[in-house]
Order: C-alpha cells, then sequence, then structure tokens
C-alpha cells in the first residue's frame, strides 16, 4: 500500500526531478553547522518531532552570503558607498524624481506597499523586497537576470520604471562631483562623455523589433563609443548590487529560538510564543510549507505555479518563468558575457545548462520569507493585502486558477486551516521579522568614498 500524501503535496510526484533536487539540496546547505545529536528542548518549547527539530535547525542561522565571482567589486567598500548613491538618485530616471528607493523604499521594507509597481508607467507585477537578495540565484519574479548586478541595470532603462538611459548615467558619473569622486575611488576616471555628437544626451539599445528615438541614437554612436557607456553602465550596476548585498535580514525571534533550541537556554527559547511554535510546527510538519520554503532563507529559489488567481482577469496571462528564461539567456550582461568578470564555474553554469519547456508557463519565482509580514501586498500581482488573505487561499484554494496543458506541476491542495491554525501560522510568518540596518544604509546622502581625506 502506498504511503498516505499529504493534502498539501498530493500532486508532488508531478514535480520535476531537478527542482525537487535543487529545493533539497539548498535546504541541506546548513545541515552541516547543525548537531547530528539534537540536545533535549529547554522548557517552554513545545513538542517536536524528531523530522521537524531537524527541519527547524537547517534553517538557521542564515549564513554569510556567497560571493558573487562575477562581479569582483560585490564586497568593495568603495562600491557599496557608489552603490548607494545610485540607488537614491532620481537623476537617473528620464522624469528626475524617480530613484530604485521609490520602488524600493526603505520606509516600507524595500517594496512600495502597492499592488503593481508605479514607476514611469504602471507596472505588472509586484514590486519585491530587497531584503536578503545576496542569496539569491535568480531575479525578477521570472528569473529573467542571473545575477544582482545585471538586475540592477534593466530597471533604468525600462520605459515603465525609470525610463532613463546609459548615456545619461554616464554623463551623471562624468559631471557630478560627488558622483564623480565615488566612481573614481572605485573604478578609476570616468570616460569623458560630454560631446553630444558622440554621446547623446538619451541613447540605449532596445529590445530586437523596437525602433526608437534612443535605440536611433544608440546605433549611430560608434562601437568603441558604446563600449566606453557599456563599461559605465556596468560598472554602476555592480556598484549597486554592493549596496544591496548589505540588505541583510538574519537575527530575527526565530533565529534566537533556533539558538534557544541547540544551547538548551530557556531564555532564547522563549523569543518564540507557543502560538508562533504552533505555527513552525504545521510549517515544518503537516502543512510541507518547507519543501518550497527551503534553508536558512525560507525559498528555494525556484519557480512554481500556485494557481493563484490574477489580479486582473481582463489582462494577458503572465507567462512567468516561461519569457524569463528566454530573456536571461539573451541577456548580454549575463553570466556568460564579456562583461562578468567569472565567465566559468556555478554562475556560467547556471546559463550554460539551462533550460526551457512549456511547462514553466506561469511559474514565478518563491520569494523568500524573512520579513514577510513587513512586505504587502503579497503575490507576484499583489493580489493578497494581508497575511490572512494568503493564508485563507493556501486553506482553501478559493478562486485557483486552473491549470492550462503548459504546466502538469500539481503541487498543493487545499489545507482546510482552522482558525487557530491560521494564527499560530501568523505568528511564525511575523517572527522571521529582523528589519534593523545600519543607519547609514537607509539614505542617499552624500559621504566621503571610504578611504578619501
Amino acid at each position: 500500500m502506498k504511503p498516505r500524501r499529504s493534502p498539501l503535496f498530493a500532486g508532488i510526484g508531478h514535480r520535476p526531478l531537478r527542482t525537487l533536487v535543487i529545493g533539497l539540496m539548498i535546504a541541506s546547505q546548513s545541515a552541516a553547522q547543525t548537531s547530528r545529536t539534537i540536545p533535549p528542548s529547554p522548557a517552554g518549547v513545545i513538542e517536536f518531532t524528531e523530522a521537524e527539530l531537524k527541519r527547524i535547525l537547517r534553517h538557521s542561522p542564515l549564513p554569510d552570503p556567497p560571493a558573487d565571482p562575477t562581479n569582483r567589486w560585490a564586497d568593495h567598500p568603495g562600491a557599496v558607498e557608489l552603490g548607494r548613491l545610485l540607488f537614491f538618485e532620481p537623476r537617473l530616471s528620464a522624469t528626475g524624481d524617480t530613484s530604485c528607493a521609490t520602488c524600493h523604499d526603505p520606509a516600507k521594507s524595500f517594496t512600495d506597499g502597492r499592488a503593481l509597481s508605479q514607476g514611469a508607467g504602471p507596472g505588472l507585477r509586484n514590486t519585491m523586497s530587497l531584503w536578503n537578495v545576496a542569496y539569491n540565484r535568480w531575479y525578477f519574479w521570472d528569473g529573467r537576470s542571473d545575477t544582482l548586478w545585471s538586475q540592477a541595470l534593466q530597471p533604468i532603462e525600462r520605459d515603465i520604471e525609470l525610463n532613463g538611459s546609459r548615456t545619461r548615467l554616464a554623463r551623471l558619473l562624468f559631471t557630478d562631483e560627488g558622483l564623480r569622486r565615488a566612481y573614481e575611488s572605485v573604478f578609476g576616471d570616468p570616460p569623458d562623455v560630454s560631446d553630444p555628437a558622440r554621446f547623446p544626451e538619451e541613447a540605449r539599445p532596445a529590445a530586437a523589433g523596437v525602433e526608437d528615438a534612443g535605440h536611433r541614437a544608440w546605433s549611430g554612436m560608434s562601437e568603441s563609443d558604446r563600449e566606453q557607456v557599456n563599461q559605465v553602465f556596468v560598472n554602476a550596476g555592480k556598484a549597486i548590487a554592493a549596496f544591496e548585498r548589505r540588505l541583510l535580514s538574519r537575527r530575527a525571534p526565530f533565529d534566537v529560538f533556533v539558538e534557544g533550541l541547540r544551547e538548551g537556554d530557556p531564555v532564547k527559547a522563549s523569543a518564540l510564543s507557543e502560538s508562533a511554535q504552533r505555527g513552525l510546527k504545521f510549517f515544518m510538519g503537516e502543512g510541507n510549507c518547507f519543501f518550497c520554503h527551503a534553508g536558512p532563507n525560507f525559498t528555494d529559489n525556484e519557480f512554481h505555479n500556485i494557481r493563484v488567481p490574477p489580479l486582473d482577469p481582463a489582462r494577458p496571462p503572465d507567462s512567468g518563468r516561461f519569457h524569463g528564461a528566454e530573456q536571461v539567456l539573451r541577456d548580454p550582461f549575463n553570466a556568460l558575457g564579456p562583461y562578468s568578470d567569472e565567465r566559468s564555474g556555478a554562475a556560467a553554469d547556471k546559463i550554460e545548462f539551462l533550460a526551457n519547456s512549456p511547462e514553466n508557463w506561469g511559474r514565478v519565482k518563491t520569494p523568500s520569507l524573512r520579513n514577510v509580514a513587513t512586505t504587502a501586498p503579497y503575490m507576484h500581482q499583489g493580489q493578497f493585502a494581508d497575511l490572512d488573505a494568503v493564508l485563507r487561499y493556501y486553506s482553501t484554494l478559493e478562486g485557483a486558477v486552473t491549470f492550462g496543458h503548459h504546466d502538469r506541476e500539481n503541487i498543493i491542495r487545499p489545507l482546510n486551516l482552522t482558525p487557530e491554525q491560521m494564527a499560530d501560522l501568523r505568528a511564525f510568518l511575523e517572527s522571521l521579522t529582523d528589519t534593523e540596518l545600519p543607519p547609514d544604509l537607509l539614505d542617499g546622502a552624500a559621504r566621503e568614498p571610504p578611504g578619501r581625506e
């Protein structure tokens, strides 16, 4: 007789083997840090099974961010400072009033609080938070970027975001004294882009088949001038990435609780209420939430279709990972491209061996759950206003869309949560909150670059 499957994962047999393997690898990355002998639980801790305890211990602590060999400036203090200035710089936008921080507002947990983003135009998806982006394998909901620095470049020129251009950015770095000094402290002198005949005010390449003034201006530039601008553009993206790598959330009440479990410390174990502990038990046990929200960053970093109803049924369906995979393969700034600082190894292998299939249609990336209580609304189109709405959906799957012929992954069934279970899960999710950052990362105030008088 076959063992009974959990309701949540009744369709797990249809899940691609590669996704399962990756999820399990991520979930086990911190297992080496876990004692093979689980210590007795301190006073005040509810009863967990041995399997649940092992999973809990694998979800904390969150280690230091992995190195990014494609960006040799990823941990350079001067690059962090330049990236901070650029992150808060509205002059990168066509209107001069929109910056990265407009949609990724530190006061709103690096989101904008909207269902759909709003930049130079209305967005098509919810703004993802930047907490712990240094741990990601893919970027954007559809994974159309494979490195943090290449992700940072796209919003600058996208017409519904900053709607700027790489020549605008290069000119700003050349002409603004503070930005220029910050750039020089890391990358050396920026190129002289003051001649408008060679470097048009707004020039940028466009997607295949798109013809606009920016693209015509870009096409009219010499190859050597385009290369100079591209290098400045890439350097800016790598600096922004260096800044964003500092946006870390690693010591939430949950992490203190796990320390208490390891150390047998009842004071630390009291960091989680009994309700939050019950929610944790359900998350690591009956609910099987840990399959997708795996490892210390609570994500498998892969893509799934959980059948969430669209925000606006009249809009065309979101293709998700299917077109995202196509885009990342074509991106000249991917890890295999000429601007990557290492075109071999794991980062390059991700691209070289990336295979797309129709089953990716509609799948979106599993977000981290760290600081999830501070980043409403939720899902890729902001369909759910709060955590209660998310939990109600998982409980009932009310409004879930019917799978098309593309997708055979069917990983969820209604959880049929009781009111107490919903409250417990919400309490646990709230225990993943740690929004403390050094104050000098939270604004765009001018400061001296590191190492300069």
